[in-house]
């Protein structure tokens, strides 16, 4: 369970940046690619886990998923690829050159101002 590791991570870094704020963390933004392979469900609760009695208790942890850019190799066109449907959207073509998938990244943190 890699998650727990990912938590630990986040609410190291979280805890830094409170620290600085003087402020208590009250929500996470992460973003992840698509074949990453956290799953939300256990990174929640391994976040909600690790945040225990301290300053992150109760702060959400919003995931985001950014898809992996496509180009298809027939026309050119390039678009995000769809793992549920693996076609070009112009063409209907098969081929295609995919971007690496994004990485891991904490995003923003969102602190109570009162």
């Amino acid at each position: 369970m890699h998650e727990a590791a990912i938590a630990q991570n986040l609410l190291e870094a979280i805890k830094a940046e409170a620290q600085k704020q003087n402020a208590k963390p009250v929500s996470v933004k992460i973003s992840c690619g698509v074949f990453s392979a956290v799953n939300d469900e256990l990174l929640n609760f391994a976040f909600e886990a690790a945040a225990k009695d301290t300053i992150c208790q109760g702060a959400a942890l919003l995931i985001e998923h950014k898809p992996i850019a496509g180009r298809c190799r027939n026309c050119k066109t390039k678009f995000d690829f769809d793992i549920y449907n693996p076609h070009c959207p112009s063409c209907n073509g098969e081929e295609f050159a995919l971007s690496s998938d994004p990485p891991l990244l904490l995003e923003s943190i969102e602190f109570d101002t009162e």
